[in-house]
């Protein structure tokens, strides 16, 4: 795509005889939240490192703004799954060291370390040392580091990895902050909410292939649009007018199978029809989570895996 900050064209990822991604493409808009998202295993890390260059593809082009990524490219904030600290340094000089590493002068780099620091509740341990921190605010130096020159590209690998809700939506907060500064966001998580409040466009993938990609509304389309939450006792009846997509406890989700049943009033009716004792109903849009379990659940075959593709993705 012509202007895509990243863009990923027919990657392919062989390690010996095992082929972990197989022809897999798709674009990052610039100031765009991107939303990559897999179970363990289906790719997400081996595509972010091959467009990093830290690994090479078996084929295919990767490129951030219409290069290859290059160690000397500037802009580009990258908070990794695997947390690289110096454990045995104080917070205030892990954080100016990596500033000045990206350029900062000494002065401003404390001046901005101090001020986050304080923003995220630590500025009492700015002299403490990494290992002595908890591994959720070990994790908010982390991100701190990665912020604190400005990228306009941040890959961001489960950057809420460890945090308790309330840290969780005060990471978020951040993210959402640099993203009204106009950066480009790429973000790994495998939190649904997470998704659904900060991404403009996502990607599934599963076994190194596209399940889905486009807009939230377009995947969920895509997967059925609208989905019943009935709160029911006892077996849900059997009916051609749904699939039952998940049953736990007292609520099952039912995806209407035509549009005729999709505003809910026939699956009602006939689940009153079948006896079925029911206290609850609303009809909602799929949510994120319920796809995720579909998409990772069980194992789908390939006409699920490809069928639900939306956009180029391949």
């Amino acid at each position: 795509m012509a202007g895509a900050s990243i863009s990923v064209q027919d990657f392919v990822m062989r390690f010996g005889d095992r082929t972990v991604i197989d022809g897999l493409s798709f674009d990052v808009t610039p100031g765009e939240t991107f939303g990559l998202l897999g179970s363990n295993g289906s790719g997400k890390t081996t595509t972010i490192r091959a467009l990093l260059g830290i690994t090479t593809p078996s084929a295919g082009a990767l490129t951030i703004d219409g290069r290859p990524y290059r160690p000397s490219t500037g802009g580009i904030g990258y908070l990794p799954e695997e947390r690289g600290l110096y454990r045995k340094e104080s917070v205030i000089d892990v954080m100016t060291y990596f500033a000045a590493l990206r350029g900062m002068p000494r002065a401003a780099s404390t001046r901005w370390s101090m001020d986050y620091l304080a923003r995220v509740g630590l500025a009492d341990k700015a002299k403490l040392r990494i290992d002595k921190l908890s591994g959720g605010q070990q994790q908010k130096v982390q991100l701190g580091i990665t912020i604190m020159d400005h990228p306009r590209l941040l890959i961001l690998d489960e950057p809420t990895k460890g945090l308790d809700p309330v840290n969780r939506r005060l990471l978020l907060d951040l993210v959402d902050e640099r993203k009204a500064e106009g950066a480009t966001v790429v973000l790994v998580t495998h939190h649904m909410d997470e998704v659904e409040r900060l991404c403009d466009r996502i990607l599934l993938l599963r076994d190194g292939v596209a399940a889905a990609y486009g807009t939230i509304p377009e995947v969920q389309d895509a997967f059925g649009g609208a989905v019943a939450k009935v709160s029911l006792e006892g077996p849900v009846p059997r009916s051609p007018l749904w699939r039952l997509a998940r049953h736990e406890g007292h609520v099952a989700y039912l995806v209407p199978t035509s549009a005729a049943a999709a505003d809910g009033s026939d699956v009602l009716a006939a689940l009153v029809g079948a006896g079925a004792h029911v206290t609850g109903f609303e009809m909602r849009r799929i949510p994120l989570d319920e796809i995720f379990v579909q998409v990772y659940g069980h194992d789908a075959g390939a006409e699920e895996r490809t069928g639900a593709t939306v956009g180029a993705a391949q």
